[in-house]
């Protein structure tokens, strides 16, 4: 490829930006299984998630649950998920910085 004014290497560029792209890959199916835990409600319930936004699972522990208040359960729930998930974006997006340098890039 040619070279453009100033020096400006085209194809080092683009093998810059494979090599890149690769290793953004790889860290990508390194998040996908690393897990991530929080809990809500003094460790009521306990979420896994993935760097990769899936839920591994959840634990509730037997004495938080009220038969005449589900909803306050199911409100730690989504307080424990919702938490872990934050701690997971988190974590990738500082994973993925070590490799872009530092530049946010969207996460799905």
């Amino acid at each position: 490829m040619p070279k453009f004014q100033g020096g400006f290497d085209m194809s080092r560029l683009l093998k810059e930006a494979q090599k890149l792209q690769a290793e953004m890959e790889r860290i990508e199916g390194e998040l996908a299984e690393k897990t991530v835990e929080e809990t809500a409600g003094g460790g009521a319930v306990r979420a896994v998630v993935t760097c990769g936004f899936r839920v591994k699972s959840i634990k509730i522990d037997p004495e938080a649950v009220d038969l005449e208040d589900l909803d306050m359960l199911s409100d730690l729930i989504v307080a424990a998920v919702n938490a872990a998930l934050d701690k997971a974006r988190k974590t990738a997006q500082e994973e993925m910085a070590k490799v872009t340098g530092g530049v946010n890039l969207p996460l799905v």
